[in-house]
């Protein structure tokens, strides 16, 4: 058997050379040079449709920006996300602040001075209550209204830029960039506080998720190949990977994404599919022998702004050709 040497990192300010270098090397660091390695392949087939799974609330952990140049380079053809990525990037078009805080500290405290917590990030709640507010009356503008997650996401897109041309936030951009956003939990997140609101006062709006199954389920189908990036698990993940058991009850055989990579802190042997692993989706038929895979077990606030980087730095160029 013959085997390449490990190289050891040397220090660079050259962050795409630095993470070639890294791939080079061994464990955590390793993986995350193999995964700009393969997304980098993704963006360069031709054939590849890529799909973003965007789970937590990596908005409020201030991811905005490298979402925002993921979709505005062509990156990513749809995103799957949690309704809390969506609403706080709403709330940031519309000038809403996150701010620095602290995770020691008197939760009971913030709770009188109407400041929410997201670990280390704090927020002002009658801000996100406005919000609430403003995205429940576009929805009494829709009603009666019934469609995917990604109709709504796009048509709220355009009714952010038309009130506030001044925003900038990952939706309207990929509304911009006809890229759509599916939020299959939308219910699970502010989003769903804003709809019930409509609801209540007699507008006739709903959600249909079967939609959201259906049609990203058709643009697997319609790709000659694809390719999967998941930021954390969830249900973003599990979402994206079932399209192709869906597609294959249909009467497609989709063979498994071509290429896959996640980045996530959960581990496989707790049985959840946010760590679950891709060798696991094989079983299933979500994934391939062939696939080209990463997984790095990183937080993804630390591997997202170093990848995109790395994929920005490295001048890559879309392929694909809509």
């Amino acid at each position: 058997m013959e085997l390449n040497p490990r190289r050891p990192v040397r220090p660079n300010r050259d962050i795409p050379s630095l993470v070639h270098a890294m791939s080079m090397t061994g464990f955590q660091g390793r993986k995350l040079g193999e995964s700009v390695r393969v997304w980098s392949s993704m963006i360069q087939d031709p054939d590849c449709t890529i799909i973003l799974g965007l789970s937590g609330a990596m908005v409020p952990a201030g991811m905005q920006e490298c979402l925002i140049e993921l979709v505005a380079h062509h990156y990513v053809d749809a995103i799957v996300s949690t309704g809390a990525n969506i609403f706080h990037d709403i709330a940031e078009h519309l000038s809403i602040n996150h701010y620095l805080g602290h995770h020691c500290v008197d939760d009971a405290t913030l709770y009188e001075e109407g400041i929410d917590r997201i670990y280390d990030v704090f927020a002002y709640e009658n801000e996100f209550r406005d919000v609430d507010q403003k995205v429940a009356a576009f929805a009494e503008s829709l009603a009666p209204y019934h469609a995917s997650s990604a109709d709504f996401t796009r048509r709220l897109a355009r009714h952010l830029v038309a009130t506030a041309p001044e925003g900038r936030s990952l939706t309207a951009t990929a509304a911009q960039a006809k890229v759509p956003i599916y939020v299959p939990a939308l219910c699970d997140s502010s989003l769903g506080i804003a709809l019930t609101v409509a609801r209540r006062r007699g507008a006739k709006v709903a959600i249909d998720q079967i939609a959201d199954v259906d049609e990203l389920t058709r643009i697997v189908e319609d790709a000659k190949k694809t390719g999967v990036v998941y930021i954390g698990g969830g249900v973003p993940k599990n979402f994206i990977q079932q399209t192709q058991v869906t597609a294959s009850i249909h009467g497609h055989d989709p063979g498994g994404h071509a290429y896959a990579v996640q980045y996530t802190t959960d581990a496989p042997h707790w049985g959840g599919l946010s760590g679950c692993t891709f060798e696991e989706a094989i079983s299933w038929g979500k994934e391939s022998v062939e696939t080209r895979s990463v997984q790095c077990f990183c937080d993804a606030t630390i591997a997202l702004p170093i990848v995109v980087s790395a994929l920005l730095g490295n001048g890559l160029v879309r392929a694909r050709q809509d």
